[in-house]
């Protein structure tokens, strides 16, 4: 395909004004909606080739959250394209003040493998919400997957509004060479780092999705077993392939004990003794990161878990712990079922630890004591997060999802979605009925009451 024509062809289209009517928009929303579900199939399938992952693990973490966001979107998008008036100032006085969301215009999205339909359509919603034309490029590692998007969008909407571009590194550097109004990138900080230099050559706004390792605090006080259930579920939820899983545990001295029997109880439960025969469980994408993974394992003693299966691309549900402060397993985004566990005394400790490393996207706290969680949320820096639980605060579209320092630049979901790809436009409409001649020239005489009105 060639980029830079499609490209133009989607600025002339944007530059038509189509896509601005908010009736254009509902009804591709809507449009995008009646897709989602008569290709259900298609994508649950595509995704499973990909991941074995289990249908109700595909459409709860991937579909049914785009549907939920669609609803939104639909539901306030007249409110939210209207005027926003603002108070006015003495300086301009008499005047009407006001905001108005424009489109950028032409937006980049540039999806991760492990949500393909999640991290590729989701923003796209939020770029169609706001007005724009849509180029999104899949990721490569999940080919099935990528093939559905752009067979099924590609059958749907015309390219001059939303179109899919497959292929791989090359694609993305063709892509990246080109001026777009918006990129939209999750990924890798190392590759947010290049997306972010390319957008730099042409001064394009990005919002960058990232990751990191988001630690999980469990104090003395935390319901043990609750916890350690919520945990393995966020944990082993895509394999462990997701950015907000809980990377690692931190856990107080008195209840390390009682945490690691429940999580191994845990994760039987919901595997079976062999989790390997679990349709519950997805695998792991490619080779590649199987091996990375396996890499870990004699990194820490293994509590529980640890079996691996090359030619299934398996890693059972794996708790390690007797790790070296050094060892890569807790250097390194893990994005895989192993879950290394640490042990703390004092909670400064557990602080400490935490703000030794990059910020995290994710931050969770497991306690019943409202002081340790108060000095938890307040003393570390982090995206977003939860208090007893893990992950599922994404389900929530009212809060806005995103990372800070290495974890990430700029939120979406929500309102925060249909903000991120617009332009706040500011404007004043002065009035004609009087003019005040203070503010022009000759100036004699008049700066000490204009040190009065602005100071």
């Amino acid at each position: 395909m060639n980029v830079k024509a499609l490209l133009d062809r989607q600025r002339t289209y944007f530059r038509s004004g189509a896509t601005k009517s908010v009736d254009f928009r509902i009804h591709q929303l809507e449009t995008l909606k009646k897709v989602i579900t008569e290709h259900e199939k298609d994508f649950v399938e595509a995704i499973y080739q990909d991941f074995k992952k289990p249908e109700f693990e595909t459409y709860a973490t991937e579909l049914g959250i785009i549907h939920d966001e669609i609803n939104l979107m639909i539901k306030n998008l007249d409110k939210w394209t209207q005027k926003q008036s603002v108070s006015g100032s003495l300086v301009n006085f008499p005047s009407q003040n006001y905001t108005v969301a424009e489109p950028y215009g032409t937006v980049l999205i540039i999806a991760p493998w492990n949500y393909p339909v999640q991290l590729a359509l989701l923003p796209m919603v939020g770029a169609i919400a706001a007005g724009n034309t849509v180029i999104i490029k899949p990721s490569e590692l999940t080919p099935n997957t990528s093939e559905a998007i752009a067979k099924v969008l590609g059958k749907w909407f015309k390219e001059e509004f939303v179109a899919v571009v497959e292929g791989g590194v090359e694609t993305n550097q063709e892509l990246l060479a080109e001026e777009f109004d918006y990129i939209f990138f999750t990924g890798s900080t190392r590759v947010g780092k290049i997306v972010m230099e390319a957008a730099a050559k042409h001064l394009t706004p990005v919002t960058l999705e990232l990751g990191g390792k988001s630690p999980c605090i469990v104090d003395e006080t935390a319901d043990l077993e609750t916890a350690a259930k919520r945990i393995i579920w966020g944990k082993c939820i895509n394999a462990g392939q997701t950015c907000v899983a809980p990377d690692y545990v931190l856990v107080q001295e008195k209840a390390t004990a009682g945490l690691l029997k429940n999580l191994r109880s845990a994760i039987a439960e919901f595997y079976g003794e062999d989790p390997q025969k679990s349709p519950d469980l997805p695998r792991i994408v490619n080779d590649d990161h199987f091996q990375r993974l396996k890499g870990y394992l004699p990194e820490g003693s293994i509590y529980c878990g640890g079996e691996t299966d090359s030619d299934d691309r398996y890693i059972s549900p794996t708790i390690l712990t007797d790790i070296p402060p050094k060892a890569s397993v807790m250097e390194e985004e893990i994005f895989g079922p192993i879950l290394p566990v640490l042990t703390y005394s004092e909670i400064g400790e557990a602080i400490d630890f935490v703000n030794s490393k990059p910020k995290p996207l994710a931050f969770y706290v497991f306690t019943e004591d409202e002081k340790n969680e108060s000095l938890l949320l307040n003393s570390c820096s982090f995206g977003g997060g939860s208090v007893n639980d893990v992950v599922a605060y994404l389900g929530n579209p009212d809060l806005p999802f995103g990372g800070v320092g290495k974890s990430g630049m700029g939120t979406y979901h929500g309102k925060a979605s249909f903000d991120t790809f617009s332009h706040t436009k500011s404007i004043m409409k002065k009035n004609l009925w009087l003019d005040i001649p203070f503010r022009y020239a000759p100036y004699d005489g008049k700066l000490k009451w204009i040190k009065k009105i602005l100071k």
